[in-house]
């Protein structure tokens, strides 16, 4: 299926539209849509990671935002709600986001230059949130304290450990619980999680 995208100047104004495998070779700046999962037991922050399918193209089994996806050309930002549902199985209403605001990140390899406008936002968990993965997509999701995500992402932490489950190739849920370094997340630019871990602190706080 053809997916085309808006494409920006560095100066984040529209200067046309683009194939989705166009805009990842030649490295057009282009909206995403992020959304990144918290909540609080026993007064203690935690935020969430999906660990991306071993079908995945691009960064099998790295763990990654809660969330996410690219904006269509035909598409506001606000339907970027639909990853949500999508991939994680969770009903949620755009209203219910906190916006983290529109940030940077640019992740480049081998075989395609990765230029984002993400629309970046938070939810607050609720008690009756429960998980139900597109396999194609999400493995599996994990959890951990916030405090030691923004130690690793400020490198104050080399390790973390994380802990969830995962689904196995037959289907069945499976406890997932391991210490894991930055090089396990897919490579997001540093500047891009060193100022979403900044803003998070800033909204649970």
């Amino acid at each position: 299926m053809r997916e085309e995208l808006k494409i920006f100047d560095e100066n984040r104004n529209e200067i046309g539209i683009a194939d989705r495998s166009e805009v990842h070779k030649k490295g057009h700046w282009h909206e995403t849509f992020h959304c990144w999962f918290v909540d609080k037991k026993d007064g203690i922050d935690y935020i969430y990671f999906q660990k991306r399918s071993d079908e995945k193209k691009d960064f099998p089994t790295l763990l990654d935002i809660t969330a996410a996806g690219h904006i269509m050309s035909n598409e506001s930002v606000s339907d970027g709600i639909r990853e949500v549902k999508e991939e994680l199985g969770i009903d949620v209403q755009f209203e219910e986001l906190i916006s983290l605001g529109v940030i940077e990140d640019c992740i480049v390899t081998n075989s395609f230059i990765d230029r984002e406008l993400g629309n970046v936002y938070l939810y607050h968990m609720k008690d009756t949130d429960d998980f139900n993965l597109q396999k194609e997509e999400v493995s599996g999701i994990v959890k951990t304290e916030f405090n030691n995500f923004s130690d690793l992402c400020l490198g104050k932490q080399n390790k973390i450990i994380v802990e969830g489950f995962k689904i196995n190739e037959l289907g069945k849920k499976i406890v997932l619980k391991k210490n894991v370094s930055l090089d396990q997340f897919v490579p997001h630019q540093k500047s891009y999680l060193e100022k979403v871990v900044k803003l998070i602190t800033y909204y649970i706080r």
